[in-house]
């Protein structure tokens, strides 16, 4: 998969090593076509560098900071001592992300170049990677996929490589609800307040409803992301305070930190 234009100054970008010299290493851009950067050998490492070849070698894939950009000589400054291993890390994993996402499309629109250049580029316009327009499709539908320009035709069939392909991610959050009733049927009422909050339902959430022991209950909830979990874990408690309240009883909230 190949990005239009040029990197942005201060972004990282996922290099292969071509050729080590004295003086720094010179490097092509995956990302970015045949675009090829220089790393000083003051950019390679911090500190004195005695061996530059102990740092740097040929074929070798590395993650650098854009330093600058002069399009007009086809010149790109990188450091590679600016990236922790952290971001290193990351940066590595986008970018194999964005790897299978391109394959899976090219698979989707074999004999289709034109086509297929085409939708990468506008979903690369509204998103930092391809792999995340995928991500944001199979949680969010056809909707993300039109704002980004595809056509209804096009925008069905990236839909259905996403589904077919994105596992979606998932977050879990807890809280508890303390109920209590001096109802006669007090433990019928709550039997009921329980059932009231397991009722909530959400697409794409798991909620489950458990006691940990009288008169606290365990409400977790798993969805695609923390502002949804946390809408349907505050709904479930919601639910069974204002019914065990309405008979009579007492109900609190407490998020679990």
């Amino acid at each position: 998969m190949k990005r239009e234009g040029w990197p942005e100054v201060g972004g990282l970008v996922v290099c292969t090593v071509d050729q080590v010299a004295d003086f720094g290493a010179f490097v092509t851009l995956d990302e970015y076509g045949d675009e090829r950067g220089l790393i000083h050998i003051s950019e390679v490492a911090s500190g004195w560098i005695k061996y530059i070849r102990d740092h740097v070698r040929e074929g070798q894939k590395i993650v650098c900071k854009v330093l600058s950009v002069d399009p007009s000589r086809h010149h790109i400054d990188l450091s590679l001592k600016d990236v922790n291993e952290h971001q290193r890390r990351e940066r590595i994993q986008a970018w194999k992300a964005d790897q299978k996402a391109w394959m899976w499309l090219q698979m989707a629109y074999e004999d289709q170049e034109d086509e297929l250049v085409g939708i990468t580029n506008r979903l690369m316009d509204s998103y930092d990677s391809l792999y995340m327009s995928l991500e944001d499709a199979a949680i969010g539908g056809l909707v993300p996929l039109l704002d980004a320009g595809l056509s209804e035709e096009n925008a069905q069939k990236v839909l259905s490589v996403a589904q077919e392909n994105v596992k979606i991610p998932y977050v879990e959050i807890t809280g508890f609800v303390d109920l209590s009733t001096p109802a006669p049927d007090g433990v019928e009422q709550l039997k009921k307040a329980l059932k009231k909050a397991a009722r909530t339902k959400e697409n794409d959430v798991i909620l489950e409803v458990r006691s940990v022991g009288a008169p606290r209950y365990r409400i977790h909830v798993t969805a695609p992301d923390y502002k949804l979990a946390e809408s349907v874990l505050r709904k479930a408690a919601n639910s069974a305070i204002e019914f065990i309240e309405g008979q009579g009883g007492e109900g609190t909230f407490h998020r679990q930190a």
